[in-house]
């Protein structure tokens, strides 16, 4: 028998897919992972295989319930977590899905979302969902699907089809299809849910003409969401806690009282700050959005999100090919002593917070003929910490207050230089948690809760532990010229506004 119940969690993301188990304690005992193909059938176009991210996930839980079964350790319960947006339709009585996942980096409905708001509905989107018009959410993807898959439309109109985030697709096949469901944090992130009424939204549907016959139920993010079908595992697992990979990092982080802000780095970077029971609309162009609902209460947040921190060093890695690992970039950042005026803007597939350009593209400026890898990669890794700021000074600003410190997570926060950098950027204490994946740990202390192995949040809290505190060494000229460069670079990139 195990010292304490066990918790299995997975991490759907938008490169991988893990598994993780934890213990009570919240300390990882066994991981596995596997890597998720990224599809580019065009340019601006991002899709996943959900096959493959299905089997993928079997392979992946599988594994690690075996290494816990030899080691005696006992797996009670299991959450989810997910890239949120990312927008999926299958077939109710097959479970196949119609096309491939629509990611949420994918930009094809830029025009259908820039129609929305030029006919002016974007106050009403925000007004009800929290969230502008962009083809981030997922309300314009499955309009899209609707659109253009051939008798999507009719069979959904029909009820034959059903509509899900990464997490409702998972909790479909884990539960047999006897579970179509999400949680709330996921939810709000479609554009098609009022977060103040906590429903979805006839006029939001009718907006993006989605039938109400294609939605998941929407509960609390901890709570009862089945078992796991037979034969799938060794046994069936209760599914106790579903939240969107943001959320889910904020609740590992115990981001539990308003002002609490953190940042998680993935291929993204997204940065969350809970404001409490009450929604707290944007006047700097953020989002606000569900940070979690338990026992029926609804937490907030605003965030800002930026839609290329790791992506920006996977291309170094993958398109570039000037570096074989990410950890490259740690060292080739610290041999030189300054930026050498170099500036990337990963504008890959746009721009997100607080600018939503989805035109504009990604560039480097002031390379000169010495200019080398070095330099590249320094400019990706700075990249991200002149992001946050952006996000941060706009949060601050809706906030009504300065952010006092961060809480980092992810698996760019492993790295020391750009961690320090952040803290010199930003100018404010960086705390960096002893467990870096805080998104699988957020999912199971959900599942915990759900399973009633934490009597509450404050349970949680108390198992939260920091590794370090990174303070700024940054004089204030010296982060004030950086950031004049940076804002220089991200205005030569901005697409010209439309008339």
């Amino acid at each position: 028998m195990a010292a304490s119940p066990h918790i299995l969690a997975i991490d759907q993301g938008t490169t991988s897919t893990r598994a993780i188990v934890f213990d009570g304690a919240g300390s990882p005992v066994a991981t596995a992972q596997r890597e998720l193909r990224q599809i580019f059938p065009q340019p601006g176009w991002v899709e996943h295989d959900p096959e493959e991210i299905w089997q993928a996930t079997l392979t992946v839980c599988r594994q690690v319930l075996a290494e816990c079964a030899a080691q005696g350790d006992e797996v009670v319960a299991l959450g989810i977590t997910n890239q949120r947006e990312t927008t999926l339709l299958w077939d109710r009585a097959t479970g196949e899905p119609v096309y491939n996942a629509i990611v949420w980096q994918d930009r094809r409905t830029a025009d259908a979302c820039r129609d929305i708001d030029t006919a002016g509905h974007g106050l009403l989107i925000a007004e009800r969902s929290g969230l502008v018009p962009d083809p981030y959410f997922s309300a314009s993807k499955l309009a899209w699907l609707l659109d253009n898959v051939e008798g999507a439309r009719a069979r959904a109109e029909a009820g034959a089809l059903a509509f899900g985030t990464i997490d409702s697709f998972l909790l479909w096949r884990l539960t047999g299809g006897a579970v179509h469901a999400t949680d709330a944090s996921n939810a709000s992130r479609t554009m098609l849910f009022d977060i103040h009424r906590q429903t979805w939204d006839d006029d939001l549907l009718a907006l993006w003409r989605i039938p109400a016959a294609l939605l998941p139920e929407v509960r609390d993010s901890a709570g009862d969401f089945g078992d796991t079908a037979p034969g799938l595992f060794e046994r069936a697992l209760p599914i106790r806690g579903i939240a969107g990979d943001q959320q889910a990092a904020a609740i590992g982080q115990a981001c539990f009282k308003p002002g609490m802000v953190k940042s998680t780095y993935g291929t993204g970077a997204f940065v969350l700050l809970n404001t409490g029971r009450q929604p707290v609309a944007s006047a700097n162009r953020l989002l606000t959005t569900v940070a979690y609902r338990l026992d029926g209460r609804t937490t907030y947040a605003l965030e800002g999100s930026i839609f290329a921190a790791g992506a920006a060093v996977q291309w170094l890695r993958d398109g570039l090919k000037i570096i074989r690992t990410a950890v490259e970039t740690e060292t080739l950042a610290q041999g030189l002593s300054s930026n050498r005026g170099v500036y990337m803007v990963p504008a890959f597939t746009g721009l997100g917070a607080p600018h939503w350009d989805p035109d504009a593209r990604g560039a480097l400026f002031g390379l000169t003929r010495d200019c080398g890898i070095a330099e590249i990669a320094r400019a990706a890794l700075e990249a991200v910490a002149y992001q946050t700021h952006d996000l941060l000074a706009a949060l601050a600003k809706d906030h009504g207050q300065a952010i006092q410190a961060l809480r980092v997570d992810g698996g760019m926060a492993a790295n020391d230089w750009l961690v320090q950098f952040l803290a010199d950027i930003l100018a404010v204490p960086i705390d960096r948690p002893a467990v870096i994946e805080t998104t699988a740990l957020g999912a199971a202390f959900l599942a915990g809760l759900g399973a009633g192995l934490y009597s509450g949040l404050d349970d949680i809290s108390a198992l939260a532990r920091h590794e370090r505190t990174f303070t700024p060494s940054l004089g204030d000229a010296n982060r004030e010229t950086l950031l004049a460069g940076w804002r220089d670079a991200v205005a030569r990139v901005l697409s010209p506004p439309r008339r």
